[in-house]
């Protein structure tokens, strides 16, 4: 299950809105070790979860973003 460990969700069920809808994701509150992101509906703004980062996982996630772009050729003039 360790694929799962970095899920982000787009679309989240809203009581308020009885239907599944799109979500924006907010960031709550920054530990030394984790990060505390909240998921907003984005019809009501109503709170609908919440996700944790940890440290390692922020690491690991910039050095895949890094990794990515400079293994895109660059087309300088």
């Amino acid at each position: 299950m360790k694929q799962f460990e970095t899920l982000r969700a787009s679309s989240l069920y809203c009581q308020k809105c009885a239907t599944a809808m799109p979500v924006r994701e907010k960031l709550l509150l920054v530990l030394p070790d984790k990060e505390i992101h909240d998921y907003l509906c984005t019809g009501c703004a109503s709170s609908l979860g919440q996700r944790e980062v940890t440290a390692g996982a922020r690491v690991l996630a910039r050095a895949m973003a890094s990794s990515r772009s400079a293994a895109q050729p660059s087309f300088g003039i």
